[in-house]
């Protein structure tokens, strides 16, 4: 049995979305408003200093409206993210500055490292290195809180070298991985994680690798590694306790999109359409309870490879629901469980359904909902929601398109319920690319569909590679040759 985590309480990843709320056009104004007084009041409770300055002042801030000066502080005295979702925000909103409230946070700040201080001289005088370390530590948190991404880093850093307990080690490094989360530098995630990962191999305890493989997941759904995240997020649903990370509604939204995005039909059946986690939120009635109850989900096969024109059951999920975490669920604590806001599924059951079961009309018209919904309001899903929408019209028309040899073009825009004109010009484009295996007739109106044969590419391939070895080999062997007279 490990220890239990420590330095998950800080940074705050609520407040990145928040920060990401407001410069987020497609957000709607309440919600802006909302994140706006929410900033404010942590901002206030938790003594923000560098945090209020990185985002209201009127040079350097991020969110800054009125000053368009150049700042006049050296480069590197600035702190750099990538928390906004453009890099013009909104003008609607206005994130103010104000003089005496900084000053006063600043004040409270100085006062604060100074009582750390104090506690490390005392520990390192009269205690043990554990109360050093301890006094440290809260140094580090305290960085972490106030939203300074340098000096929290560097104090994790400092601790770590210090540290000889491997699970505060690993702790130290997850706390890092959501430090680089928090202001967008996906490069230092990856190096964080990594650094993680070794940790988590020289004997990490059971809880830490499973916390690590949703920030695994996460991280690489940010990187469109869309086909490596989609195991680890979906194997995280039946194991989930990393709060400090996402919330359980958001894991189950970046795995059932990962999982509709890279699985195989089979997988996706059987680890997204099946899965008692996924159906015991997006299911109707009798299938939730099955899934809480744990008993055997029922549906289709699992096994089917070809698309079936199946007519079941739409899902009709009601409005805004409350997610259930199993996990916790069946360790009897409620207690995250009851944090969660209610979240409008509907549309990500209706893009599940209607993909599984070949209802393309349905499909594209989930999948806008999808992009309304969740898309454009995700600071983790926003800067990649074009890549997705194309990458899942390009999913349904290979699944359509495998199971026959010849389509009517005005039979397929017609499944699709979109024009004739539209298809050509988005399937052109998938052809063009070679990722659709199919040549379009407009006079005739038809799609052709060329199957590859895999034994005649592959036999193409052994000669090709096989005449560029023999050509290779010829060259070398004129290159080293000597002649008789050159033995000697």
């Amino acid at each position: 049995m490990g220890s239990d985590p420590q330095y998950i309480k800080y940074p705050d990843l609520t407040l990145a979305q928040h920060v990401f709320n407001l410069s987020n056009p497609a957000c709607p104004q309440p919600v802006r408003q909302t994140s706006l007084k929410k900033l404010q009041d942590v901002i206030t409770e938790n003594k923000m200093a560098p945090f209020y300055r990185h985002l209201a002042h009127p040079v350097e801030g991020i969110l800054n409206h009125s000053g368009e000066g150049v700042p006049q502080l050296p480069a590197k005295s600035l702190l750099t993210s990538n928390m906004l979702a453009s890099r013009k925000s909104p003008q609607k909103i206005d994130f103010p500055w104000d003089e005496a409230l900084y000053q006063s946070l600043v004040e409270d700040n100085r006062k604060e490292l100074d009582t750390f201080q104090k506690e490390e001289d005392e520990a390192e005088e009269a205690a043990g290195e554990t109360e050093v370390l301890a006094a440290r530590g809260k140094r580090a948190e305290f960085w972490a809180r106030v939203g300074d991404k340098d000096k929290a880093i560097e104090s994790h850093e400092a601790l770590l070298e210090k540290t000889t307990f491997l699970g505060t080690k690993i702790d130290l490094m997850l706390a890092m991985v959501r430090i680089g989360l928090f202001f967008g530098d996906s490069q230092f995630v990856k190096k964080s994680i990594e650094r993680a990962n070794t940790f988590i191999e020289s004997g990490g305890d059971w809880d830490r690798r499973n916390r690590l493989k949703a920030y695994k997941g996460l991280h690489l759904l940010t990187v469109r590694s869309y086909n490596i995240a989609a195991p680890l997020l979906l194997d995280s649903l039946s194991t989930f306790t990393s709060y400090e990370l996402c919330s359980y509604s958001s894991l189950v939204i970046y795995s059932i999109l990962a999982g509709s995005l890279s699985l195989k039909r089979v997988d996706f059946k059987a680890k997204v359409v099946d899965a008692p986690e996924i159906k015991a939120i997006l299911g109707p009635g009798e299938d939730r309870l099955a899934a809480l109850t744990g008993e055997v989900s029922s549906g289709l096969g699992a096994q089917d490879e070809e698309m079936k024109d199946a007519s079941v059951s739409r899902t009709t999920p009601a409005a805004a629901t409350t997610v259930v975490n199993l996990t916790t669920l069946g360790a009897g604590s409620g207690i995250q469980a009851e944090a969660e806001t209610p979240v409008d599924f509907s549309p990500l059951a209706n893009l599940v359904d209607s993909l599984y079961t070949g209802n393309y009309r349905s499909f594209f018209l989930a999948l806008a909902a999808v992009e309304d919904n969740f898309l454009n309001q995700d600071r983790y899903l926003h800067e990649h929601r074009a890549w997705f929408v194309r990458e899942m019209r390009l999913r349904a028309y290979q699944q359509l398109l495998q199971s026959y040899r010849v389509v009517g073009l005005n039979s397929m825009a017609s499944d699709f319920g979109v024009t004739v004109d539209y298809l050509d010009r988005d399937l052109a484009k998938f052809i063009a690319s070679n990722r659709i295996a199919c040549t379009i007739d407009r006079v005739n109106g038809i799609i052709e569909t060329n199957r590859p044969d895999d034994k005649n590419k592959q036999y193409a391939d052994v000669v090709k590679h096989g005449d560029a070895l023999i050509t290779k080999l010829q060259k070398y062997g004129q290159a080293v040759r000597l002649r008789g007279s050159e033995r000697s």
